[in-house]
C-alpha cells in the first residue's frame, strides 16, 4: 500500500494471518489493522502473532465480529474502514458482503462457492465501493493467469478464436501415502464442495455445466505425473467472458495417482446419503491428515492455431513453496492464497474502484506483476 488505509480482516484463519502479516510486513504505508472473528479470543490470537512476526510498527485490534447483530465496536469499527477481506467460510460472504455496502466499504474475499458469488453480484451491481469476487488463487491467480496467456496469444498470433484454455491447481503435501494419497494442507471445509457441485466449463464455444470429476486426466509438470479432474468454482467468471472465443475451456484440481480412485471409491459407498457433501468432508477429515509441510502446483496453457493456421500451445506452470515473511514462515497455500486477495485490496483502494469486478475484469499485466503477487508467484514476463 502507497497510502494509509484501515483495513478489516473477517476471520481469524491461516489465510487471515498470512493476509494480516503480508499487509504489515510488505506494505509501503503500514495500514491499520482490525481482525474480527465470532470468537474473540481466536482474533486477539491473531493479532499476538501478526506482532511478533511482522518487523515494522503496525497498529493491530482484534474485535468481535457478530453474527448476530452489529455492536456498537462492529459500527465503530465499520466507520472508521477502508475496506473487508473476507477469510471467513463461503457460506457466510453475503453477509459480510451487505455489511460492507451498507459501510461504504470496497470488500474482497475468497469463495469458490457459485450460488453466493451471484448473490453478492446481485447486491453489489451498482454499489459505490468495489467488490472484487474470488481472489485467491483457485478461483483468483490462475483466472487472471489463464485470461493473460489467452488474451497475449491471440496478440501474438493475430486470432481472436483459440481451441483450449486449461488451468489447474493442486495444493498438495511433498509425499502421499495410499490409500487416499492425499494430506489437507488447508481447511477441509469446501473441498467436499468441490468434488461434488457442478463445474462451469466452455464446450464447443458455449458456457456448459458439467458433473465435477467426470473428466480425469493425466498430466506431467516439470516431469512429475499427476492427474487432474474438474472441481467447481476454480473458472470464476472465464465460462461468461470467453464463450464464442474458445473451443474448450476448463479449471481442474491436481492430485497425487490413486486419489481420485479413492474418492469415487467413498463416493460409491455414500450413494444413498441424505447430504453427500456432508459424509464425504467428514469420511476424509477421519482418514486424511492435516500436514504442515506443503506445496502449490499451478498450471496453465493456451493451444490454436495461428493465422497461418500452425498449431502452437504456451505453458506456465510453477512450483510454490513455503515461505518466510516477517520472522514466521507462511505454508505455501497461506502466501499463494491470501497475496491475490491483498493485490486485490490495493487494486480497490488506490484506484477506488466501484461495483462487481470479476476475475475476467482485471487488468492483467499490473495485477500479475503486482508487488504483493512478485515475491509469491514471481513475475510474468
Amino acid at each position: 500500500m502507497k497510502k494509509h488505509f484501515n483495513i478489516i480482516i473477517a476471520g481469524a484463519g491461516g489465510i487471515a494471518e498470512a493476509a494480516g502479516l503480508i499487509l504489515a510486513e510488505w506494505s509501503e504505508v503500514t495500514p491499520t489493522l482490525f481482525i474480527g472473528n465470532r470468537t474473540l479470543d481466536k482474533a486477539q490470537s491473531v493479532v499476538q502473532w501478526i506482532k511478533e512476526g511482522t518487523t515494522k510498527s503496525c497498529k493491530i485490534e482484534a474485535f468481535h465480529l457478530s453474527e448476530n447483530e452489529i455492536t456498537a465496536e462492529m459500527k465503530s469499527i465499520l466507520n472508521q474502514a477502508d475496506i473487508i477481506l473476507d477469510c471467513l467460510p463461503g457460506s457466510q460472504a453475503p453477509r459480510i458482503a451487505k455489511l460492507a455496502k451498507e459501510y461504504h466499504l470496497h470488500y474482497a474475499n475468497l469463495t469458490e462457492y457459485v450460488a453466493e458469488t451471484d448473490e453478492i453480484i446481485a447486491l453489489a451491481k451498482e454499489a459505490n465501493t468495489g467488490f472484487i469476487l474470488q481472489t485467491g488463487i483457485a478461483p483468483g491467480y490462475i483466472d487472471v493467469l489463464a485470461n493473460a496467456l489467452f488474451q497475449q496469444f491471440c496478440i501474438d498470433f493475430k486470432v481472436n478464436k483459440v481451441d483450449k484454455l486449461e488451468f489447474k491447481v493442486g495444493a498438495l503435501t511433498k509425499n502421499a501415502v495410499a490409500p487416499h494419497y492425499y494430506g489437507f494442507t488447508w481447511s477441509p471445509v469446501g473441498v467436499a464442495t468441490e468434488y461434488l457441485k457442478n463445474a462451469i466449463t466452455i464446450r464447443n464455444f458455449k458456457k456448459t455445466e458439467v458433473a465435477a470429476l467426470s473428466e480425469r486426466t493425466s498430466i506431467i509438470i516439470n516431469g512429475i505425473t499427476y492427474e487432474a479432474d474438474l472441481t467447481s468454482g476454480g473458472a470464476a467468471d472465464l465460462p461468461d467472458a470467453l464463450a464464442g472465443k474458445v473451443r474448450k475451456l476448463d479449471y481442474k484440481t491436481l492430485r497425487f495417482p490413486g486419489h481420485y480412485d479413492w474418492i469415487q471409491n467413498q463416493l460409491d459407498s455414500i450413494e444413498n446419503a441424505e447430504n453427500p457433501i456432508q459424509e464425504l468432508q467428514q469420511i476424509m477429515q477421519d482418514k486424511i491428515p492435516l500436514i504442515e509441510k506443503d506445496q502449490i502446483i499451478l498450471y496453465a496453457a493456451v493451444e490454436g492455431k495461428d493465422h497461418n493456421g500452425i498449431l502452437r500451445r504456451r505453458e506456465i506452470a510453477k512450483c510454490i513453496l513455503p515461505l518466510k515473511v516477517g520472522k514466521h514462515q507462511l505454508r505455501a497455500i497461506q502466501t499463494t492464497t491470501a497475496t491475490p486477495l491483498v493485490q486485490s485490496a490495493q487494486l480497490l483502494l488506490e484506484n477506488n474502484l466501484k461495483g462487481v469486478i470479476l476475475q475476467s475484469q482485471i487488468e492483467t499485466e499490473s495485477f500479475l506483476n503486482g508487488n504483493f503477487i512478485i515475491p509469491v508467484y514471481g513475475k510474468i514476463e
